[in-house]
């Protein structure tokens, strides 16, 4: 019992101890702090050309430093606003566009990198037409993935057709936009040299 009895009186003394070291090293750094702040405010007063009474409440500042952090928030918050709502605007100028040339994939086999080249291709060939010209559409997909991507690539454009075409892997495309259909695929037998 009074073996336990000293541990416990130990053990307190040590807590003890321990808490005058935290409470002095709180207060020294509430003193340093103070110290630097008064030396900010009085270099930034001596900058602007006016003497400002030094701060002694340590309350009033955190409340000022809180309001200065609360009214740059906003302030960032507005900033992403206004961000906000220019890109709202490009988006739905790009939505009228596209709503224009409106594409619907109805099968696919092939990136959606590839996809959207497609689609980007197909929509300024047919934004440069006054009226759907099928084979001049088909030539110009046609030729963008030949260089682009190799030789072997087929397209087909319609309003009505069927078709059933072997292609390589990862080369199929079957999409509307507007009213035509456009199918592009890349056979899986290189072309001959003639």
């Amino acid at each position: 019992m009074r073996e336990e009895k000293k541990r416990m009186e130990a053990a307190s003394e040590e807590l003890e101890r321990r808490s005058r070291y935290l409470s002095s090293l709180i207060q020294r750094t509430k003193m340093r702090t103070e110290a630097e702040e008064e030396v900010t405010a009085a270099a930034a007063a001596h900058s602007d050309g006016k003497v400002e009474e030094k701060r002694r409440e340590p309350g009033i500042e955190m409340e000022r430093e809180k309001e200065k952090e609360k009214e740059e928030v906003k302030e960032k918050e507005k900033v992403k606003e206004k961000k906000g709502e220019e890109e709202e605007e490009e988006e739905e100028k790009g939505d009228e566009a596209q709503e224009k040339h409106k594409v619907r994939v109805r099968a696919a086999d092939m990136p959606l990198a590839l996809q959207k080249r497609a689609f980007r291709c197909a929509r300024e060939t047919l934004a440069a037409m006054p009226k759907l010209d099928s084979k001049r559409l088909a030539l110009a997909l046609k030729k963008e993935f030949d260089s682009s991507y190799g030789p072997a690539w087929h397209c087909i454009v319609g309003t009505s057709f069927g078709s059933y075409v072997t292609h390589s892997l990862g080369g199929f495309l079957y999409f509307s936009i507007d009213k035509a259909y456009v199918l592009l695929f890349r056979t899986a037998v290189e072309p001959l040299g003639h």
